[in-house]
């Protein structure tokens, strides 16, 4: 359901302005800025309105002036005013769905390939690509949290953090089964290959944010970063994994040169992973969690990918279809993320 309350928006920022004015307030630098971000994030959410109102009041304009004139090339002009409006505003809509309450955060978003060895770890970083490239084009900051590349190619699984508002909201709806339909190139008899690869994505959560996680349901390991970084990341047992036993949940990350730091960042993983799985079964606490932890059901795929024998992507959810295989997997996943935005407000 569309719901844009401006009035409460900037009650919000008055709110948060007024803890900037404390004399403590800067005691926490990286709290104090965290709220200075968010009232930028709310103040450019309430730009973005009162911009639309003033296009709107001057296509109005442009309307009069054409009917008084008839010019035709005021009329194509006029028009041409409408379809942006039309498209901006269509875009601010689909950006005030986004009210759960996590859609504003930051993503932690991660990738892993399925069963088919090389043909499969390359699947998985086509995917890599096209969510770094969705991520660039909207300003979003990236950073590659655990990355596992394979000798032969492709990559086994990857795990990125994307900075930015609303980047959540945006990116939840990729959760899921995606498959791949397309001529091998690494099939020499040249015939039609299926790969999988599976995509979880949960929000980063607050540093503060306080939770109970039992020490002895940890399983703590260290091994050495794989990915890029130097001579100190690849000779050292910086990177951290921890396997949350009762659940089965295992994150990782050899992002930061040290273990202390990798391990703090696995550990904020670990909490979101467990909060968005209480939810999901609606436990009261987490120890209330029990069983394995599936990360994706291979049966829940939610969209295909086919090169061969014709170029299609489709997403099985809300059956969205785009014909240019190559523009989504350069980063326009855009359309996908609208339908099934528009899905969920309906529903």
């Amino acid at each position: 359901m569309f719901h844009f309350d401006i009035d409460k928006l900037k009650e919000e920022i008055a709110h948060k302005e007024t803890l900037t004015y404390k004399p403590d307030f800067w005691d926490d630098v990286e709290s104090a800025q965290k709220i200075m971000q968010e009232i930028n994030q709310l103040n450019n959410e309430v730009k973005r309105y009162e911009d639309l109102l003033e296009r709107i009041e001057e296509v109005e304009i442009m309307l009069e002036l054409v009917a008084e004139d008839e010019s035709y090339e005021d009329l194509q002009q006029v028009q041409a005013a409408i379809e942006e409006l039309a498209k901006d505003a269509n875009k601010f809509k689909l950006s005030t769905l986004l009210n759960g309450e996590y859609d504003r955060n930051n993503a932690i978003l991660s990738i892993h390939s399925g069963a088919g060895g090389l043909e499969a770890q390359d699947w998985a970083e086509m995917l890599y690509r096209m969510y770094r490239r969705w991520a660039e084009d909207k300003g979003y900051e990236i950073t590659v949290l655990d990355i596992l590349p394979d000798s032969e190619g492709g990559i086994k699984s990857a795990t990125l953090n994307i900075k930015g508002y609303n980047a959540y909201g945006y990116l939840k709806c990729e959760k899921g089964v995606h498959r791949l339909v397309r001529i091998s190139p690494f099939d020499s008899s040249g015939k039609r290959h299926t790969s999988f690869a599976s995509v979880d994505v949960f929000p980063e959560l607050d540093d503060d944010l306080d939770i109970e996680i039992n020490e002895n349901d940890l399983k703590i390991d260290t091994y050495r970063s794989s990915g890029a970084g130097g001579q100190h990341v690849n000779t050292t047992d910086s990177a951290v994994r921890i396997t949350h036993i009762p659940t089965g949940i295992v994150v990782q990350c050899q992002s930061e040169r040290s273990q202390h730091s990798n391990r703090a960042t696995a550990m904020k993983m670990l909490k979101a992973k467990l909060i968005q799985l209480k939810e999901e079964e609606q436990k009261e606490k987490i120890e209330d969690l029990q069983g394995n932890y599936s990360q994706i059901a291979w049966g829940s795929q939610i969209r295909s990918y086919v090169f061969h024998p014709y170029s299609l992507v489709k997403d099985h959810r809300t059956n969205a279809e785009v014909g240019d295989v190559y523009k989504v997997l350069d980063g326009d996943i855009d359309y996908f993320i609208d339908e099934y935005l528009k899905q969920q407000a309906q529903s």
